[in-house]
């Protein structure tokens, strides 16, 4: 669409004054369509369209408008082809015939590319971010600038490296452009001449600092050594700035490459390339004083801030490459400013950091639990990419251990059971599948991961059913007990069940990190927190006892039974820390919904949805997965309808929770991540008592007592906070 004032104007500007300047092809031929267009505008009224027979709704939806910049890729272009660009100086080589100008300029484009690169990596499009550059775009270009050209190498060896990474663990976002790479140049010499170039470069630059460094009585010995740049005074300065910026892309590339290394082979090496990257960033930030002051006065000024100088970088240009954004309009893409980007670096090294800690034991509960850890810090995408590559190669958890083998270690049988044929049943080689997508799922974010985890627990679920009519069939009702294979079926059958559920407390406990649930809805949502954390621990509970053979028969635990742990001495830390989460999910679950009975607190009246509706929308997955079995909005109201602050008091909900949190910090001394959420549950469980104690003595409902509740004590077990106005 067009409106008749600017296609006029634009028709008319284009036919007077700007001739056609795209080339024309082997098969295409271009042709000028402003006369037709200008023909077309003066039939046409505001507003109206130029459509076929076939236009309906939704293809005027999608429809572009002409001659708009946000929508029309060509009409916001500077050039029209690469070598137009080239032709009118856009990216010359060398950038300039004075060697201080030249090595300043190579300079701001190092630290402008690794802005774009930092957005980049933020999901936005590769070739509207780093490739942007129009140095990177035609390799043979800049063969005969040394520097120049080997940082162009390495940077499209690295993209062409991330991109393998992202693009192979499949955990990029489906909206995102991020894995494209429109056929860009990416990495033509290969690894080993482009880290050979770089390292001859690297070590020239440093000849030249020591050379510019020496005393008048050894300079002779150095006069072989070509400075530089011209200005003897910034020498120094301009060989340390350029030697950090070379070393960080040298070492952040062997980081890629060393993490790649099968079974985890590469990690220690990672490590140390990940220390000699921070330790350069630091450098690069030094640097930023000596560029600034040595900046000339009538440069053209960086509003963007992508570079240390200030200046404005010479040979970019994001316009050229939007018609490869097809067949999307191009995004409006704010490139990071040099100083997020050295902070997005610095949290990504950390994070890849962290995943270079990772034990590798042959653990499939200590993979779980170091990815929900890991992501607590919120990583970006790169960084989860890689420990998901990690964690699941060829099949194998950190491609050395079987998933089948994990699974029996998991469900607590004897190493014996590993090789056991057994594992080639059906539902055993779905279920190890399974195993793998989870480890896949938990490593994506949040978003996609809670709707990925809904959408598997019905899997899980009746993956256990399949599992427990083969167990029948082959089986019986015998309670013979004795042979292996009863043994692992009896054990597999009750860890799915556990995981069924820890997946299901996941589901509900990543919705808080979502912002999904209204204040409201708190109610509910602890309500069924407790539901399921009641049969987590009961799982867990059955099969350690199994495992220990304390257990043989699969009894039915009551709910009492294990939230008394004074009279079961047998209950492991592990299962003592769930009845702490499960006295705190409970009594905040009464306790809200005592406030909603004594109208203490008045749920807003929505026009749109009912509370039965809104319970379905929160749980509709677990409700299809029947978790647990007899779960319904109906047994939700029951079970709160008679909730109130009087006997909310005597039954010590919070009270019991910060006992057993207190009693667990000598079984978790060794475990700092442990030992903080016991604090924090001890926080909330304290605060969230004083807050009851103090509504239950003020009697009658006071219209002055505000009563809300925050998050900030724990990422998903809320504080009461009670307040007069």
């Amino acid at each position: 669409m067009a409106t008749l004032d600017r296609a006029n104007e634009a028709a008319t500007t284009t036919v007077q004054s700007r001739p056609p300047r795209i080339p024309s092809g082997d098969n295409s031929v271009w042709a000028d369509v402003s006369p037709l267009l200008h023909a077309a505008c003066q039939d046409l009224h505001e507003g109206d369209l130029i459509h076929g027979d076939n236009f309906n709704l939704f293809a005027a939806m999608s429809a572009l408008e002409i001659m708009d910049p946000k929508m029309d890729s060509g009409m916001a272009s500077t050039y029209y082809s690469l070598d137009e660009a080239i032709e009118n100086g856009a990216a010359p080589v060398p950038v300039s015939d004075d060697k201080t100008t030249d090595v300043r300029c190579i300079i701001d484009i190092f630290d402008h590319i690794l802005a774009c690169e930092a957005t980049w990596h933020k999901g936005h499009s590769l070739a509207q971010t780093v490739y942007s550059c129009l140095y990177l775009l035609r390799p043979e270009r800049t063969s005969s600038h040394a520097l120049l050209h080997s940082f162009c190498q390495i940077i499209r060896a690295t993209c062409k490296a991330v991109l393998s990474v992202v693009s192979d663990s499949r955990t990029h976002e489906e909206e995102d452009l991020f894995i494209m790479a429109y056929g860009l140049p990416l990495n033509e010499d290969g690894n080993e001449r482009c880290l050979a170039l770089l390292n001859a470069v690297e070590e020239t630059i440093c000849r030249q600092l020591r050379a510019c460094k020496t005393t008048s009585s050894k300079r002779r010995v150095s006069e072989d050594i070509e400075p530089l740049q011209n200005n003897p005074d910034l020498e120094e300065g301009y060989c340390r700035a350029l030697l950090c910026r070379l070393r960080f892309r040298k070492h952040f590339y062997h980081i890629l490459m060393s993490m790649k290394r099968p079974h985890g082979g590469g990690l220690e090496l990672a490590r140390e390339h990940i220390a000699s990257c921070i330790s350069e960033i630091g450098h690069i930030r030094k640097s930023s004083d000596f560029l600034r002051a040595s900046a000339p006065e009538m440069s053209e000024q960086n509003i963007e801030n992508t570079t240390a100088s200030g200046c404005k970088p010479i040979g970019f240009d994001a316009s050229l490459n939007c018609r490869l954004s097809a067949p999307t309009p191009p995004r409006a893409i704010k490139i990071f400013c040099l100083e997020k980007a050295l902070e997005y670096f610095v949290k990504l090294l950390h994070d890849l950091d962290i995943i270079c800690s990772c034990s590798l034991n042959p653990s499939l509960e200590a993979a779980l639990l170091f990815v929900v850890k890991f992501q607590k810090s919120q990583p970006d995408l790169v960084s989860r990419a890689h420990l998901q590559l990690l964690l699941v190669q060829n099949g194998k958890l950190f491609g050395r251990y079987p998933m089948f083998s994990m699974i029996t270690r998991a469900a607590g049988l004897p190493e014996v059971v590993e090789n056991h044929d057994i594992q080639k049943n059906e539902f055993m080689v779905q279920l190890q599948q399974m195993v793998m997508n989870l480890l896949k799922i938990i490593c994506t974010n949040a978003a996609w991961q809670r709707r990925k985890l809904g959408k598997m627990l019905q899997d899980w679920r009746v993956t256990y059913v399949q599992l427990e009519l083969d167990f029948k069939k082959e089986f019986g009702n015998t309670s013979n007990n004795e042979t292996l294979g009863f043994k692992i079926f009896q054990h597999i059958l009750v860890w799915v069940e556990e995981q069924t559920y820890w997946i299901a407390f996941r589901f509900l406990t990543v919705g808080f990190e979502l912002e999904l649930y209204a204040d409201h809805d708190y109610c509910m949502v602890y309500w069924y927190i407790y539901i399921v954390l009641i049969n987590l621990a009961e799982k867990k509970h059955l099969r350690m006892a199994m495992s220990s053979g304390t257990g043989k028969k699969k009894t039915k635990k009551k709910r009492d039974s294990l939230k008394d742990a004074g009279t079961n001495l047998q209950i492991s830390p592990a299962v003592r820390f769930l009845q702490s989460q499960i006295y705190l999910a409970e009594g905040l679950g009464m306790m809200l919904a005592a406030l909603r009975n004594e109208h203490r607190i008045v749920p807003p009246q929505s026009p749109f949805s009912t509370e039965h509706e809104i319970f379905i929308q929160q749980f509709e997955l677990l409700l299809k997965a029947c978790l647990p079995d007899g779960i319904s909005y109906q047994t939700y109201k029951e079970s709160t309808a008679q909730a109130n602050f009087s006997t909310l008091v005597m039954c010590d909900y919070f009270k019991e929770a910060q006992k057993i949190a207190k009693e667990l910090k000598g079984s978790f001394a060794n475990d700092p991540d442990m030992m903080a959420e016991l604090r924090r549950i001890e926080q909330v469980a304290e605060r969230n008592n004083i807050a009851m104690t103090v509504i239950s003595r003020l009697g009658t409902p006071d219209p002055s007592v505000k009563i809300s509740f925050t998050l900030c004590h724990h990422p998903f077990f809320a504080t009461a906070i009670v307040k007069r106005s």
